[in-house]
């Protein structure tokens, strides 16, 4: 994270919500192990767990996450819930045969005003977070082992204002309804504002490296336009992102899917460390000209692709992209490396050890001199 070479790549599995694994991908890797143990959610919408700590050293995987964010009475096996409201007030469901949680109700979809959003009941603050639970497990992360801890932190306002307005109702507000979509990113970030702050104030010293997500990239580009992001976005990200680095020395691991290479310059210029997934199947998100133009201001976390090479290449393949990977993004520093975004249901057993294990033994020409 600091732009200095380490002997290998870093390697995570599990130490944020978005490079953890899908229930149905992690039941055959648990088998592989020899491994009986409950499914504890480590995000309930993508229903991803908290990787078992016997998985994690016997990959000697770098990285573990400290994240307090469930819905209200979810615990244990509530992966095997089939619907369920959040925090804000948005319902969920998982179809039959599906595997994820859609919304399905957005509370503020429809034609409304500023009034609605002001009136709308938001979650309190004070309410929503255990912090004594997460000075505990950092605690106890500290004592056991000696890795990287990650504390994840809500998103900002993008992702929940889109859960919040619906999907299509919040892209329309950018050419139609303005105000409406200002002031419910403004009430948004509010709460998460005052949420991250009590967090940071209680355990910020404590803590490597914070993680905060909100997805602006699509396959081919931006979900809205640049001049969009810049005016609506970018602003209200560079408050969240100052009062991170205000209440904390930990660098600032961003985490956006799709095709961003166009605004990685504005990420950099108001505070984010590092980017995660690097979705490399996205236009522009090529990783020798991302290092290239980048490598020295941005630590890039992820990259091994989720989309081809991990559910449908071969196991050579899968070492083959590691080594290409870690030879593109690692020489001098600044590269984490893990899947594109969380290992899904369809990746063999085979490529997720495949992966972990050849990026553990591999040594880059850049290393060996």
């Amino acid at each position: 994270m600091a732009h200095e070479q380490p002997d290998r790549v870093p390697i995570d599995l599990g130490g944020t919500i978005n490079s953890s694994i899908v229930v149905e991908a992690y039941e055959p890797l648990k088998r592989h192990f020899g491994i009986e143990s409950s499914n504890v959610p480590l995000n309930l919408m993508m229903r991803v767990v908290h990787v078992d700590e016997r998985i994690l050293r016997s990959l000697d995987i770098d990285v573990r996450n400290v994240t307090m964010w469930f819905p209200r009475g979810a615990s244990g096996d509530s992966l095997n819930f089939f619907s369920y409201k959040d925090m804000w007030g948005v319902e969920r469901v998982r179809p039959e045969g599906g595997y994820y949680f859609d919304v399905i109700k957005p509370p503020l979809s429809g034609e409304i005003r500023v009034a609605d959003v002001a009136k709308y009941t938001w979650p309190d603050p004070e309410s929503v977070v255990e912090v004594n639970q997460i000075r505990k497990e950092i605690e106890l992360l500290r004592k056991t082992t000696d890795c990287a801890i990650v504390l994840y932190l809500p998103p900002p306002f993008v992702h929940t204002s889109q859960f919040l307005r619906g999907f299509e109702d919040w892209y329309v507000d950018f050419a139609l309804n303005t105000k409406v979509l200002e002031a419910l990113a403004d009430a948004t970030l509010e709460v998460n504002l005052a949420i991250t702050g009590r967090v940071l104030k209680a355990v910020g010293n404590d803590v490597d490296v914070v993680l905060c997500a909100d997805d602006l990239g699509a396959q081919c580009g931006l979900q809205v336009s640049p001049y969009d992001y810049r005016r609506y976005i970018k602003p209200r990200h560079a408050v969240y992102f100052q009062l991170i680095h205000e209440l904390s020395p930990a660098r600032l691991l961003f985490h956006s899917c799709g095709s961003v290479a166009s605004i990685i310059e504005d990420f950099i210029e108001i505070g984010v460390d590092a980017l995660n997934p690097v979705q490399v199947s996205t236009s522009g998100m090529c990783p020798v000209s991302l290092k290239t133009q980048f490598g020295d201001r941005m630590v890039f976390w992820g990259a091994i692709d989720s989309q081809y090479v991990l559910p449908r290449g071969s196991v050579d393949d899968v070492r083959r992209a590691v080594e290409e990977t870690v030879e593109q993004m690692g020489e001098g520093g600044g590269y984490v490396l893990s899947a594109v975004h969380n290992i899904q249901p369809d990746v063999p057993t085979e490529n997720i050890l495949a992966m972990f294990q050849h990026a553990r033994e591999y040594v880059p020409s850049y290393v060996k001199g």
